[in-house]
């Protein structure tokens, strides 16, 4: 009754705070974890490995269906999910089955399999996505110029406001954030379309002061102008959505890891951490927006689930992966109470790090009070 009345409670929260557009975060968010969990499932089933549940949401179960002896439940707090498989339970560490069917009397390689496939199918998720924003139209800044810094490369070539970057040393430029990309601390020529005609300006980027993604002040090669905030959608059909769909997928890869990277090694405070109440929110926000907009947090929100569950976190599929390669490797299983250990230590990480993100979410929704 606990798990229902905490469900209703934020459901009648987020929709007064984002309208019917918490709806639809809360149907993203469960269809992602749906997803994840889908990948567990059929990896299982292909093993013959017997499914004792397969639950969207924690908590209580408001509603069970047992199709071929595996429990189908749709549970109170829709913050998660799992599939619990027949001899595998993380909440039991000492869980043990050795029947046919069982988790346990496959090899290391196998439950590995079984294990990869949640966040397998993530990445997965978020390439089809791509594909799907490929066809639909990415809204990128259009390399448009709308500002130019006093004293730059920029203002000595003669670069003015309203000029259209077309090229930069014979790279073609469709978006604002390719031209950063390209620009190098060397003699570049860039090709510009001012009002209907087209210009090759010569010049030298300078060094200068920036900020990344991460609130990290950086050193890089610098032109010296802005954009005009104009936006513009850039399709990718045909096989070419393929391309931008992995290209997307391993970027967003790439971003996630290195902003856990980033907290662990204290280079991003721990206040920066956000959580399921920051995901909320910003993928209500982007509902709001646009169909587009809405589809890319989806997709990254996806890579996160995959790449987080990927870390060697006991609780976690990394933390399971790591303890069957090591049995794969010594060719012994880990140790009955250093795995119960660890695993426990593994839930109380986790719980730790859900608080802080929750406190964190908390405080900036409030106005960082």
């Amino acid at each position: 009754m606990k798990g229902i009345l905490f469900t209703l409670a934020l459901l009648c929260i987020g929709l007064y705070a984002y309208s019917f557009y918490f709806l639809v975060t809360v149907l993203a968010i469960s269809f992602l974890i749906f997803f994840h969990e889908l990948g567990h499932f059929l990896a299982a089933r292909t093993l013959s490995v017997k499914i004792n549940t397969f639950s969207i949401g924690f908590g209580e179960k408001i509603y069970t269906k047992n199709v071929g002896g595996t429990d189908y439940c749709l549970s109170a707090i829709p913050l998660g999910g799992y599939v619990q498989l027949k001899g595998q339970d993380d909440t039991d560490p000492k869980t043990k089955n050795y029947d046919v069917d069982s988790y346990n009397v496959l090899s290391p390689i196998k439950r590995i399999y079984i294990l990869f496939a949640g966040p397998f199918f993530n990445f997965i998720l978020a390439f089809l996505i791509y594909i799907l924003l490929g066809f639909i139209g990415v809204e990128k800044r259009a390399p448009i110029v709308g500002y130019i810094v006093e004293g730059s490369a920029a203002a000595s070539a003669g670069i003015a406001i309203n000029d259209k970057i077309l090229e930069i040393n014979g790279v073609k430029i469709t978006e604002w954030e390719e031209i950063s990309k390209n620009v190098k601390l060397e003699p570049s020529t860039i090709l510009i379309d001012r009002n209907g005609s087209i210009l090759s300006i010569n010049l030298t980027p300078k060094i200068g002061e920036t900020i990344n993604l991460f609130n990290e002040k950086m050193q890089q090669p610098l032109i010296g102008i802005k954009s005009n905030g104009e936006v513009i959608k850039i399709y990718h059909t045909g096989l070419g959505s393929l391309k931008f769909a992995f290209g997307e997928t391993i970027e967003a890869s790439k971003l996630i890891f290195k902003s856990v990277t980033k907290i662990v090694s204290g280079a991003v405070p721990l206040k920066e951490v956000g959580g399921i109440v920051q995901i909320a929110d910003v993928t209500s926000k982007a509902a709001q927006i646009s169909l587009s907009v809405l589809l890319l947090i989806t997709a990254l929100i996806s890579v996160n689930l995959g790449v987080f569950n990927l870390f060697p976190i006991p609780a976690l599929d990394g933390g399971h992966i790591l303890f069957n390669l090591y049995e794969l490797v010594f060719r012994r299983e880990v140790n009955e109470r250093v795995l119960v250990i660890l695993t426990y230590c593994g839930w109380v990480l986790l719980l730790c790090i859900m608080v802080l993100a929750t406190f964190n979410d908390i405080r900036k929704l409030i106005g960082g009070l």
